[in-house]
């Protein structure tokens, strides 16, 4: 049996502020029980739901040096779908009425405390793991201090780890004397070869200068990443581990996201009912939002962060034309950039019968949305995985994407003559040319029905489970731990 720790900053059930709480809550459940025993470490925020802190168990307690002074570091655990959670506790650290704060130095000293805290714990739980799965900036000390002060002793001894990066662009980055000051690692660590960046310390460079192997969530981003337009910064170094990074493709719990077992949607339906079934949804979906009820119309779903990086730039460049001119509705969902939240309450106002515009974030809402619409627009500036089109393949609503990371690698483009493909697709970074993919989209849905309903058939019939990702996580596991 091989133990494996993960260690991140959000988790489903638990905490979930995005993408990387699904990951962290979805795989661990799908690592093969018979020859790995998977846990997770997670910060006891007070911001969790009161029936998940209901369920956690004190274990232990005891006080760490971080800051020049001592503090306390509470473990709790619980136990859900299989896996053992463990927590840590600390109510200067992580009571706070959201799980990230708008502080970036608080930021920086409290998932160091975590970092250092979880190695500390360890011992304490009895569970000694052959490698431990860092995610994110937020965990990206973890490799840093098991090499820098806890290597040297025996339960540590031989230690793996491994660092995912979710999204490159967060690194927890600071000036070098301050976080010299929080952490307590000497000025060797930051020189250039190590932490620092650029003059500044960077948390997330720590992780992946002194992880074992690096990971990221889809192969076509792994590339990217080495590049100066995606690598933010980090390509050189990105460049000089490529024999140590992979990429492998996020994927999706299918018993949370299965529309014929679904609870938050009102018809339920599947693979091979879904051109009666699906349908009904959409009116359901056009009564509760006030818009035109109409079966035949063109539904485009989004459900995003509002941001640059998830492409509503181009969105907002096109939007007039494509509600005044298309024979559409669009059905938004989500929080982000003020000029876009306002953007799309705007046009809401003037296009009340094509645009329902929901700024603020509803799990029930998005499952609903993707049972309702015909198709799915993600025209990201970048996606390092993206798991909304596969939830989206998966409940039959067709992609509109940009070639750009695991959208890349997740959404195989409609070729009309060979009948193959389960969405539409554009390369350049221009709105006339997601335009376009709308538009031809749109024109296939209309005229040409039976091909329009082959490409659903075969997005429903792709298979984005975490059973193919895990089995390639479980390969490097081994080829590391050996």
């Amino acid at each position: 049996m091989k133990n494996i720790l993960f260690v991140a900053s959000e988790g489903v059930p638990f905490i979930k502020t995005g993408g990387l709480a699904d990951v962290v809550g979805s795989l661990p459940k799908e690592i093969d029980k018979k020859y790995y025993d998977v846990r997770v470490f997670l910060p006891k925020y007070s911001c969790m739901r009161q029936e998940m802190k209901d369920k956690l168990e004190y274990i232990t307690s005891f006080y760490m040096d971080f800051d020049w002074r001592s503090m306390y570091v509470g473990i709790m655990t619980a136990v859900v779908d299989d896996v053992r959670y463990y927590f840590i506790d600390n109510e200067d650290m992580f009571n706070t009425p959201r799980p990230y704060t708008d502080d970036p130095l608080f930021e920086i000293k409290r998932f160091a405390f975590f970092s250092k805290a979880v190695l500390s714990a360890l011992p304490t739980i009895g569970f000694r793991p052959d490698l431990i799965h860092c995610h994110d900036w937020q965990t990206g000390l973890v490799p840093v201090y098991l090499k820098e002060r806890f290597q040297n002793n025996d339960f540590y001894h031989g230690i793996k780890t491994v660092m995912t990066i979710h999204n490159l662009r967060f690194q927890g980055k600071w000036n070098v004397k301050d976080v010299e000051n929080i952490t307590g690692l000497s000025g060797y660590y930051f020189t250039p070869d190590k932490l620092e960046a650029y003059k500044d310390a960077n948390l997330l460079k720590g992780g992946l200068v002194y992880a074992d192997a690096i990971t990221t969530v889809s192969p076509t981003y792994a590339e990217e990443i080495k590049s100066k337009y995606y690598g933010e910064g980090l390509d050189g170094l990105l460049n000089a581990r490529s024999h140590d990074l992979r990429g492998i493709l996020n994927g999706i719990d299918y018993s949370v996201f299965d529309p014929a077992a679904d609870k938050r949607i009102p018809h339920p339906y599947s693979k091979s009912n879904w051109r009666k079934e699906k349908i009904k949804n959409k009116i359901e979906l056009q009564k509760e939002l006030g818009l035109a009820q109409d079966e035949k119309t063109f539904m485009i779903g989004i459900v995003s962060r509002l941001t640059d990086q998830k492409g509503f730039d181009l969105i907002a460049y096109v939007m007039e034309e494509m509600l005044s001119l298309d024979a559409i509705q669009v059905v938004v969902l989500g929080t982000g950039e003020e000029r876009y939240e306002n953007m799309f309450r705007y046009f809401a106002e003037k296009y009340g019968n094509k645009l329902s515009a929901n700024i603020y974030y509803s799990e029930d809402l998005s499952h609903k949305i993707y049972a309702a619409s015909d198709a799915f627009l993600m025209p990201s500036l970048f996606e390092p995985c993206g798991l909304s089109q596969l939830m989206a393949l998966r409940y039959g609503s067709v992609p509109i994407v940009r070639e750009t990371g695991g959208l890349k690698d997740t959404v195989q483009p409609y070729d009309e003559y060979a009948q193959t493909g389960t969405g539409f697709t554009f390369t350049n970074y221009n709105a006339h040319e997601m335009m376009h993919a709308v538009r031809y989209a749109e024109k296939i849905y209309y005229d040409r029905k039976k091909d329009w309903n082959h490409i659903v058939d075969r997005g429903m019939a792709a298979d984005f489970s975490w059973k193919k990702s895990a089995g390639e996580y479980q390969l490097m596991y081994d080829w590391l731990i050996g």
